[in-house]
């Protein structure tokens, strides 16, 4: 029988996106050892190897940008317009270089998380594309409205040519889909015991003191630091290299660690509105602490997922950037929610699309 090949598309834009595929990608190769995987994707290969345990192909390209940005609150609309037109322009020529990859590598599967432009490849070449999100890019920038409204339209008229969505929790309706399978949490797994953690990195502080922040791939310029020196007997742990070098903060640099392995000795998690942060604290039930992102149209479903499933204190801007921290004395809200949420969406995903292949080619 021939080899099941799955090519894995990824959006380039911050770390979320290849994070929470490479999970994915990870628990599909655990059940299907077999199945050669092609990350397609500009997100670094340390990055990709932190979440997926053995080999694959990495193909450095990038077919959608998400948005521009500075740093992981700050958007730069003119040149993401800008960017966005020049793959209109370009994408027959775009799909034309990856249909010749495709066919030469015999892959069987596309997997998408979500450029648009992978239903173009997997129509061309007669294999189906399914994409795998929690929102699109047509929604966010039908929501700047003005001349982002053409490019969205183009967008969702790729999405409409999808085979089939499997729809993550804490989503827009991602109505342009027309067959949506909706599946459980998606994320990784902590790599290592909690006591070991513990002694390699010297951290004695219980959960409720131990604070883990975590702001992406982009990080974020403007997290004041200074509140951290009023929490002497409290642990912070970052992995923002540029944070400055407090007693009381560990500044995450080995590469071998990711947030999720430092979530089981934390009492809470500090992001921003992310499905990666929210989702791995939410599988392990780690409260998470937020703020709103009014600019950016995924942030509310984001915002009311986590309201929902996890504990959780949502936050003004001000409070955060301007604020003294005080809320870190304060208990997180209870979620809304009784009834507990599937969390077994990587494992959903790969046994739908190892049936797939092994019934198929």
């Amino acid at each position: 029988m021939k080899r099941p090949i799955i090519y894995i598309a990824i959006t380039n834009h911050g770390f979320g996106h290849a994070t929470r595929t490479a999970s994915i990608a990870n628990t599909i190769q655990k059940l299907c050892p077999e199945a050669l995987l092609i990350l397609v994707t500009t997100a670094p290969r340390w990055l990709l190897e932190s979440y997926i345990e053995g080999d694959f192909i990495l193909r450095q390209r990038a077919f959608d940008l998400g948005i521009i940005q500075a740093d992981s609150l700050t958007m730069d609309k003119p040149a993401t317009l800008e960017k966005l037109r020049e793959i209109k322009k370009n994408q027959n020529a775009l799909i034309a270089s990856e249909i010749n990859f495709i066919r030469q590598n015999r892959v069987d599967l596309i997997l998408a998380d979500i450029p648009f432009l992978a239903a173009g490849f997997a129509q061309a070449a007669n294999i189906p594309c399914w994409m795998i999100s929690n929102f699109g890019w047509d929604f966010i920038y039908r929501d700047w409205g003005g001349e982002f409204l053409e490019i969205a339209d183009w967008i969702s008229d790729w999405y409409a040519k999808c085979d089939r969505l499997f729809r993550l929790p804490f989503h827009e309706p991602m109505s342009a889909f027309p067959n949506i399978t909706d599946v459980g949490l998606t994320g990784g797994s902590p790599h290592f015991p909690i006591d070991e953690l513990r002694t390699n990195w010297g951290i004695t502080t219980p959960p409720e003191t131990t604070i883990l922040l975590t702001f992406g791939g982009l990080g974020l310029q403007e997290i004041p630091y200074h509140n951290i020196s009023k929490f002497s007997d409290w642990q912070f742990i970052t992995f923002d290299s540029s944070a400055p070098d407090l007693p009381n903060i560990i500044k995450v640099k080995n590469r071998q660690y990711r947030p999720v392995d430092f979530m089981p000795i934390c009492g809470r998690v500090v992001s921003k509105p992310g499905y990666g942060t929210f989702s791995e604290a939410t599988r392990l039930q780690i409260p998470v602490v937020t703020i709103p992102r009014d600019d950016f149209a995924e942030a509310a479903f984001m915002l009311a997922g986590i309201t929902n499933y996890n504990h959780h204190q949502i936050l003004t801007a001000p409070e955060f950037f301007q604020g003294d921290w005080d809320f870190l004395y304060q208990s997180p809200q209870p979620p809304k929610q009784t009834e507990a949420i599937d969390k077994n969406g990587n494992e959903t995903i790969a046994k739908t699309v190892i049936d797939y292949l092994y019934n198929t080619i």
